[in-house]
């Protein structure tokens, strides 16, 4: 499995920021010079950051709460297991407690296999999901 942080960290391209005040011209020439491109998010997108600030607040409850960080290779390796588990395999209720990328209809009772169920565990046993083996 290739995770996401096992290179050095790469160079952002953009930078979306809200409309927010704090951000002065100078801050984006700043950024600009260093060839990142800011890109203010739209008028009425507060939602967009709510939904980043949800995003946060759930990496630190669910994995960073839990952890002492030794270094920024432990970290961006904690981050890489946690990535993973968020986009693949925890359900998310906005999707009907479905995982991210999964299809819409669900199998009905009888279309689903009956095998061993499994338990596979990310960061020691904090994150846990669980599958049927076919």
């Amino acid at each position: 499995m290739t995770l996401i942080f096992d290179q050095e960290p790469m160079k952002p391209k953009y930078l979306l920021r809200d409309r927010d005040s704090k951000f002065v011209k100078e801050f984006d020439a700043i950024l600009a010079s260093e060839g990142i491109a800011v890109t203010p998010l739209g008028v009425r997108a507060s939602n967009q950051n709510a939904v980043a600030e949800r995003f946060v607040q759930s990496v630190r409850q669910e994995c960073l709460d839990h952890f002492v960080v030794f270094g920024e290779g432990h970290l961006r390796q904690s981050l890489s297991e946690y990535l993973v588990y968020y986009q693949q395999f925890r359900p998310h209720q906005g999707l009907g407690n479905r995982p991210l990328g999964w299809a819409e209809s669900a199998l009905t009772e009888t279309d689903r296999p009956l095998g061993e169920i499994v338990c596979e565990e990310r960061l020691g046993g904090l994150l846990r999901h669980y599958r049927r083996v076919a």
